[in-house]
């Protein structure tokens, strides 16, 4: 038997009580809350699919419990971006640095010049970048972005899930305090509440792990369906995007993921979690109690055991 296929036995095989030994963790942390929408997620849920690039998925946990991308969208709105517009002028409006702040800070657009978000990962930055997608009208570019995501999941029911929506639209006063700062800057285009709304419908759009690991599949494999064999993504889109993911996907423990885990890495404050053993397997999870960064503690653990396990640390 190929290597491969030995180790995705293993996998199998294992998966199950990996997950049940990191769900325990999950009473450690908190569900979030600040949308109120969220805090309705079952705190000790715990789930994951691991996809390889012939269409196999190994998968254990809640992995059908149907979740929010939250800020996992913004790996896919940031390469939509950059096939809309190409490198310049998306890098023109957001810079390519980790901030050590929070995600939804925007104390440096007010003391750093020249007063772009740091980068696309964090709110303000995401913000900028979807003011950059193509489209006449906030319909448009929604539909845009969902017809995006369904192409990468292999998944056309992909869509927006309206009472997560209505609440983090109904409770965004600070994204919007960015938003404004943004325009009065000259670093974001178009209408500040046009640009909001298609950036919460973004956030908002439900998935499963499958669904993640799916698009996921899609980075690990430089940009190409490998299950299809179809291009989908330019490969320099896909290696801007993972480059991304290792320096600021994890909130401000993506320097203790990548030490931890060592994969490219994007996560939500849902509890889910995309990522991927570059040129082997696209990985979803969720869990939705957080640790203090925002992140799934239990999904974290899980993920530095399997890394652990099977050696897949890129460093």
């Amino acid at each position: 038997m190929p290597s491969d296929d030995i180790e995705f036995e293993r996998i199998r095989e294992k998966l199950p009580g990996f997950v049940e030994a990191s769900r325990k963790r999950s009473a450690h942390g908190k569900v979030a809350s600040y949308i109120p929408e969220l805090s309705k997620m079952p705190k000790d849920a715990l789930g994951i699919a691991i996809m390889d690039g012939n269409g196999r998925t190994a998968s254990a946990g809640d992995c059908e419990i149907a979740f929010t991308m939250q800020s996992i969208s913004k790996v896919f709105t940031l390469i939509l971006a950059l096939m809309d517009n190409g490198e310049a002028a998306v890098f023109d409006k957001v810079g390519m640095e980790p901030t050590g702040d929070n995600f939804n800070s925007m104390l440096k657009l007010e003391l750093v010049q020249p007063g772009i978000p740091f980068n696309p990962l964090i709110n303000a930055g995401a913000i900028a970048v979807t003011s950059l997608i193509a489209g006449s009208s906030p319909q448009e570019k929604t539909g845009r972005v969902l017809a995006f995501f369904r192409q990468l999941a292999d998944n056309p029911s992909l869509d927006v899930d309206k009472s997560v929506y209505e609440s983090e639209a109904a409770t965004a006063n600070l994204n919007r305090s960015m938003g404004y700062l943004l325009k009065d800057r000259g670093v974001l285009e178009g209408n500040v509440e046009e640009v909001l709304d298609v950036y919460f419908r973004h956030c908002s759009v439900s998935v499963t792990c499958a669904d993640i690991a799916r698009m996921a599949l899609v980075l690990a494999f430089g940009g190409t369906d490998p299950i299809t064999g179809k291009p989908l993504i330019p490969r320099r889109y896909v290696q801007i995007a993972k480059t991304f993911m290792t320096t600021c996907g994890m909130y401000n423990a993506s320097g203790e993921f990548a030490i931890q885990v060592g994969l490219p890495a994007k996560s939500g404050v849902s509890g889910g979690i995309l990522t991927m053993v570059p040129g082997r397997y696209g990985i979803g999870v969720v869990g939705p109690a957080l640790n203090g960064k925002g992140n799934s503690i239990a999904g974290v653990h899980l993920m530095e055991t399997l890394s652990r396990e099977f050696d897949w640390s890129m460093f």
